[in-house]
């Protein structure tokens, strides 16, 4: 005859899910499971992601022809964004039936300018012994140009170039549409209680974004003509590339700046050394011009954002993401910055409510 336990246990045990404590345990796990998760997503899905912000930014520009276009005239959505996209097309065809036959010549030219610039460079610095041998160059080159890594590498293709632009196209326009669809369905994304400060936060966003960009292309128009004409003045070859060249560049502050100089100085000195110097004047003046008096009027209108502030996050983004993140890193950081100071903004209150 079996003898009796003495005692039988009958709370559950360590490996019971419905242990109180296991539950408790594998929700914490479940939580930084789905963070480990999320982040690896966002590294592999990081070229759509930066493909569908720029539809996004695309949008937001879109968006602001609209509402300036509304002041005006007093018509449906659909046909202002019609005529600002008409508009934008006419420019840009315009620009190249004007321009194309010489601004391909030049284009030719300035490839071929700049190679020859280059190795006259490299041969006076390692006449002094600044610079390694051109076999090491070339290696040094190589290792710079893989530190982009695979991330970016369908950037370099042109097919991939021409597809992402085409989807960010077409994002933009249907975002541009109807703003309002797309903004609720992201706040049926937050939880309720949220959602009058997420769309606050949203709201916010958007106006940061257009005001940025209004700012960006009145920069990019103003720098590239200016550019232009001061370069045909001087006699300095492919001035009308430089000036294309200059405003497209314009749109990323201070690297843009930057690789705009050394085009123009590299040219201004392939053809002698008057208009070397010529081209350096007209940097430094329109540069001058632009950096004290038409981004300070702009930026009081648009977003204030330290310099430095943007060119470690334009640095960050173009080591991370490549080409694409580096043109798209002035609107991520001022996004980040309405959330931020939107957050702020709310902690204090609540604390003044408390108090």
């Amino acid at each position: 005859m079996a003898e009796a336990p003495d005692e039988v246990i009958f709370e559950p045990g360590p490996n019971e899910m419905r242990d109180p404590f296991v539950r408790k345990e594998l929700k914490r796990a479940t939580i930084w499971l789905g963070l480990a998760a999320a982040m690896a997503l966002v590294v592999i899905l990081i070229q759509p992601i930066l493909i569908i912000f720029a539809g996004l930014v695309f949008a937001s520009m879109l968006d602001g022809g609209v509402r300036l276009l509304g002041r005006i005239l007093p018509i449906p959505r659909g046909w202002r964004l019609l005529i600002v996209m008409l508009c934008v097309v006419a420019f840009i065809l315009g620009v190249f039936y004007m321009t194309g036959v010489q601004v391909a010549a030049q284009a030719e030219q300035l490839r071929s300018t700049l190679e020859i610039q280059g190795n006259r460079v490299i041969a006076w610095a390692s006449g002094l012994g600044l610079m390694p041998g051109r076999s090491d160059l070339n290696g040094l080159m190589q290792q710079a140009m893989g530190s982009f890594g695979k991330l970016t590498s369908f950037v370099g293709s042109a097919v991939g170039a021409v597809a992402s632009l085409l989807m960010v196209i077409v994002i933009g326009l249907f975002v541009a549409m109807e703003p309002r669809l797309y903004d609720r369905g992201l706040q049926w994304l937050v939880p309720s209680d949220s959602r009058a400060e997420f769309a606050i936060t949203i709201d916010r966003m958007a106006l940061t974004l257009r005001r940025l960009l209004a700012g960006r292309l009145l920069g990019m128009l103003f720098e590239g003509v200016l550019i232009w004409i001061a370069l045909s003045l001087g006699g300095v070859p492919m001035a009308l590339l430089l000036g294309i060249i200059a405003g497209v560049l314009a749109f990323i502050p201070n690297i843009g700046a930057i690789v705009t100089g050394v085009l123009m100085v590299a040219v201004g000195f392939s053809a002698g050394m008057h208009t070397g110097w010529w081209a350096v004047a007209t940097y430094f003046i329109v540069q001058n011009f632009d950096g004290y008096v038409v981004i300070p009027m702009v930026a009081r209108r648009t977003v204030d954002m330290p310099p430095a502030l943007t060119l470690s996050s334009q640095i960050l983004a173009s080591t991370l993401f490549g080409v694409l993140g580096l043109a798209l890193a002035d609107p991520m950081v001022a996004m980040i910055k309405v959330a931020l100071e939107r957050n702020s903004e709310r902690a204090i209150a609540e604390d003044e409510g408390g108090t």
